[in-house]
């Protein structure tokens, strides 16, 4: 059995702000059938300590940034957890990474050195029964981790890989912190982690990891580049002989229209029109002609909430309705609250697991316009449930659509539709083609038939990521 410790700031279903979650969630069950155990190390916020229960203390930090902190072993939802008991950067309200006026925590690059220094204390054996043979970290938060790690001894001791989910967040903080950070001076360079003169964990994750990857092949390319590195570009191609773009999955037991207790089940598209006529209800739309639209997502500019908002008028003009879920930007929250003036648009500010669910299996398309898009989770969603995508033509979801071209329709085989270039009225050209292809019923069925059979689980992925970790873990 390979031994790998998970290091991560959030974790589904205990903790979740975003697709970060899910995955983290979800790869001990999808690298069990691998001969890979996990534990996954998460901050013990208030959440993640009342899920825990009863645990066993298994390691003390005395100063863990500027007070006590305590190892605790456990168990919650399934998942075998190491988490941090440190009140003084975990016990507080608002998000787990903004206070509740909504600003990143002034604290937050202590917070996660906290969490990627009792990893590497781990991945020194710290705790007497279990040492990892691997650390796996996960976007900025966890980025120190090599870095601490060869401080204090560990290099060729343990592995480590990076996993970029998304390159926008890079944990930068200033240079005044390192000290606090229990960082080298001397490794602030462009060698290290120095980043425009301030100080990077993501940087240093991608320079120090053994092994790097991100959510999806297309990602993988596309971070080599001017438009999507962030800055880090140079970096990635420095790295890319040891950068894989290995694409997530979804848990197909907690996505399944065939047993979701969220909705009505079905095997079929047929099954479709119980849940949309029950969603409509719920949400106060009447019937129309033409598709009933979703839309899962944090409400920010890289979503393509703008461009939405501006093709909006070709779907309602076709027919269509638009239902939307999501919380973010105030500006997009009071924008799409006035396009629900409109009868044919309903938009629940917030965010509601269980409606998700109910929204993907009663929606006819589910629409995402991301100028940039990682991987991508809800076109996977989607297609489980036979809910046409309609995606931006970059990283994943360039990846997993099948777009319904002419060539694709002929042997039919597509999945959804792609756009780009990923502007306002790309995507009102491919809401006018969706309106044309849910009008001919024969295609549509065919497109949902597809959809659902279209590949989303984890077992290709984990075959990827047990051979990556079997492939930097220290020979026994």
């Amino acid at each position: 059995m390979l031994n790998v410790l998970s290091v991560a700031s959030e974790c589904a279903p205990l903790v979740k702000t975003g697709g970060l979650a899910d995955v983290v969630g979800a790869l001990p069950a999808a690298l069990a059938h691998e001969g890979v155990g996990f534990r996954t190390l998460l901050p013990g916020y208030p959440a993640v300590l009342k899920a825990l229960g009863d645990a066993a203390t298994v390691y003390t930090e005395p100063n863990l940034f500027g007070g006590p902190g305590k190892l605790l072993a456990g168990t919650a939802a399934g998942l075998d957890l190491l988490v941090i008991d440190a009140p003084h950067l975990y016990d507080r309200g608002g998000s787990i990474y903004l206070s509740p006026k909504g600003r990143d925590w002034p604290d937050n690059p202590e917070r996660f050195a906290a969490l990627c220094w009792m990893a590497a204390r781990i991945g020194m054996g710290a705790i007497d029964d279990w040492r990892p043979d691997v650390l796996h970290c996960h976007d900025w938060q966890a980025g120190w981790v090599p870095e601490y790690l060869h401080d204090m001894g560990g290099t060729g001791k343990v592995g480590t890989v990076m996993t970029i989910h998304n390159i926008a967040f890079q944990g930068n903080a200033d240079a005044a912190k390192i000290p606090a950070l229990r960082l080298r001076h001397s490794r602030m360079t462009k060698d290290g982690y120095e980043f425009w003169g301030r100080a990077s964990a993501l940087k240093a994750g991608l320079m120090g990891a053994d092994k790097l990857t991100t959510v999806s092949p297309t990602y993988a390319r596309e971070l080599m580049t001017d438009s999507f590195g962030m800055g880090l570009d140079g970096v990635m191609r420095l790295r890319s002989a040891d950068l894989s773009g290995i694409l997530n999955g979804i848990d197909e037991e907690v996505w399944n229209p065939a047993t979701d207790p969220e909705i009505k089940p079905y095997k079929t598209p047929r099954g479709k029109a119980a849940n949309k006529a029950a969603l409509r209800a719920e949400i106060g739309l009447d019937e129309a002609e033409g598709p009933l639209c979703v839309m899962i997502t944090r409400l920010t500019e890289q979503k393509g909430v703008d461009l939405l908002l501006e093709a909006m008028p070709t779907l309602l003009a076709r027919g269509g309705q638009l239902a939307v879920l999501g919380s973010g930007d105030p500006a997009f929250e009071d924008a799409l609250r006035n396009a629900a003036r409109n009868d044919q648009v309903a938009v629940h500010i917030g965010y509601d697991e269980a409606l998700s669910h109910r929204m993907i299996a009663g929606g006819d398309a589910i629409l995402v316009p991301s100028r940039f898009e990682p991987c991508g989770l809800t076109q996977l969603y989607g297609l489980r449930y036979g809910t046409i995508p309609v995606v931006g033509l970059t990283g994943g979801l360039a990846d997993t659509v099948i777009n319904a071209s002419t060539a694709a329709l002929d042997v039919q085989a597509a999945t959804g539709i792609q756009f780009n270039p990923i502007t306002a009225q790309s995507l009102r050209s491919a809401l006018s083609q969706l309106c044309d292809l849910y009008a001919d019923s024969t295609t549509w069925a065919k497109m949902q038939k597809n959809a659902m059979r279209q590949p989303v689980g984890w077992g290709p992925s984990a075959r990827a990521y047990a051979a990556l970790y079997r492939d930097i873990a220290p020979s026994s």
